[in-house]
């Protein structure tokens, strides 16, 4: 670094901050240590490759008008195609807004990083070029992604396509909606608590939330790096299949895929279930949720295609909860405070990122509810007790992987609902905190577990509950997304869920 400006003040107030005291001949020596390194590091970035290719010319975005975006889901459209030919030619894809799309920008829900603009593709936009998808452009998401409603986007509400002023769910909560009303055959979701299964349930979608690991999270914001996923949603269980295929596999970057065992999908799709064991996970279901008939029918119709159904007690289950309050509160505030790059897994850099996402400490007031909640729970637990909480939580995170483990050595897949019920009604005009935080934790009861576990969920519909879509949720062995997508392509054709 030209000119280094390390001074022995900088250094004085280092040591201060690390609750040292630095004088004399110390500070002396010190500095001049430090002056040392800091150019050595200063000058990583002449030597470094660069992170990803970047796009080839400008890459023209607009803004829609509002007649242009009825349900509030677009945040930019762009129409990109690379390739004529591949798995995804013909076929439209839009992202979630926390995807780094190189000279597209990405506010990730929030207004502090309006202006934001990747210079790099994500991995799974350069794999989806390179498989002839069409990105139309950008899918509103919740605000930092720390919602299962769609009303926390600083751009405003998500509205259901199958009813409007409903909810289309988060926190991909405009990649669900844009694919429920058709105007995409494709998206890109990302889940660390439900968030592609929640607004598949809500729309009418088909969501897979892969094997932690199965798609590289490399170019996406980060909530939680050991509960981040990414995956498809999808109108019907061949193009999820199809789209994973394309997704899935390591990257070389990112340092959540280790022992990643990619598969053929497709391979699936049409065969018949016949002996597949099934587990209903009794749980999971709520004697007075609304979605409950519709899934109990579900598992009628795979029994009478040939499945073995049986219910099967998992107590476990009902612990997640808490313990993903821990990674929210702990694991997540940790990002935001190391502004959005935490450092054990930046395997793909987004330069200029850290410094766009710093701006949110210019006004913290306008976190929504859910997620200034999670901050000032962390920030409440004395530093010393919080690390505790959170390697406590890692316990009780082994021990719901293992008794997933142990049920699924007994069933091919388990089956409980997605969400309760159907989607719940936008936040009225002049709603306080307490309606927005209570509404964005609506639906998330089963879905958590496995962002916990790692195991692969897949949100299928399952029928209608007062005309609006429900999904009944297949969870599976870890790398076991192959075994989903049979049973899934199975039920899917076996009737129309938007007659039941």
């Amino acid at each position: 670094m030209a000119g280094n400006p390390t001074t022995e003040d900088d250094v004085r107030r280092a040591a201060a901050r690390l609750g040292l005291s630095l004088e004399g001949a110390d500070l002396a020596f010190y500095h001049a240590v430090v002056k040392g390194l800091v150019g050595a590091l200063e000058s990583i970035g002449d030597l470094c490759a660069d992170p990803g290719p970047s796009p080839a010319g400008d890459r023209a975005w607009t803004i829609p008008a509002p007649d242009e975006n009825p349900l509030g889901a677009w945040v930019v459209r762009t129409d990109l195609r690379t390739h004529e030919r591949g798995p995804l030619a013909g076929r439209t894809v839009a992202l979630k807004d926390n995807v780094a799309l190189a000279g597209v920008p990405m506010a990730g829900g929030t207004d502090f990083l309006a202006g934001y603009t990747p210079p790099v593709d994500a991995t799974v936009v350069r794999r989806i070029l390179r498989a002839g998808g069409r990105i139309l452009g950008k899918a509103h998401c919740e605000y930092l992604s720390a919602s299962g409603g769609s009303h926390t986007a600083a751009a405003g509400f998500v509205h259901n396509p199958h009813r409007h002023g409903h909810m289309a769910g988060g926190s991909s909560s405009g990649s669900a909606a844009l694919v429920g009303a058709g105007e995409v055959d494709l998206a890109i979701g990302g889940d660390q608590g439900g968030s592609i299964r929640i607004p598949s349930s809500r729309c009418g979608t088909v969501g897979m939330k892969p094997t932690f690991g199965l798609v590289p999270y490399s170019g996406i914001l980060s909530i939680e790096a050991t509960i981040d996923h990414t995956g498809p949603i999808t109108a019907d269980v061949a193009d999820n299949a199809r789209l994973l295929e394309v997704l899935a596999g390591p990257d070389g970057l990112d340092p959540r895929q280790g022992g990643c065992r990619p598969s053929r999908y497709t391979a699936a799709l049409g065969r018949d279930i016949r002996g597949l064991r099934i587990g209903l996970v009794e749980e999971g279901f709520r004697e007075d949720g609304a979605a409950t008939p519709r899934v109990l029918e579900a598992a009628e119709r795979l029994r009478a295609l040939g499945a073995r159904v049986a219910h099967v007690s998992l107590p476990e289950h009902a612990t997640h909860p808490v313990a993903l309050v821990a990674f929210f509160a702990i694991g997540a505030t940790d990002t935001l405070l190391a502004d959005g790059v935490p450092s054990q897994v930046a395997g793909l850099g987004l330069p200029g990122l850290a410094a766009a996402f710093h701006r949110w400490r210019a006004h913290p007031e306008r976190i929504p509810p859910m997620a200034m909640a999670w901050s000032l729970t962390a920030a409440a637990a004395e530093p010393d007790r919080a690390r505790e909480i959170y390697a406590q939580a890692h316990a009780v995170r082994r021990a719901l992987r293992a008794a997933y483990d142990a049920r699924l050595a007994t069933f091919d897949a388990l089956l409980l609902p997605t969400t309760d019920g159907p989607a719940p009604a936008l936040p009225e005009p002049g709603a306080g905190k307490d309606v927005w935080f209570a509404k964005s934790g609506e639906g998330v009861s089963n879905t958590g577990a496995a962002d916990l576990t790692g195991h692969p969920a897949l949100s299928v519909p399952c029928g209608r509950v007062d005309g609006l879509p429900v999904g009944a949720m297949l969870v599976g062995r870890h790398w076991g997304e192959t075994v989903l997508y049979r049973i899934a392509h199975a039920f899917e054709t076996s009737f129309d869920w938007r007659e039941a």
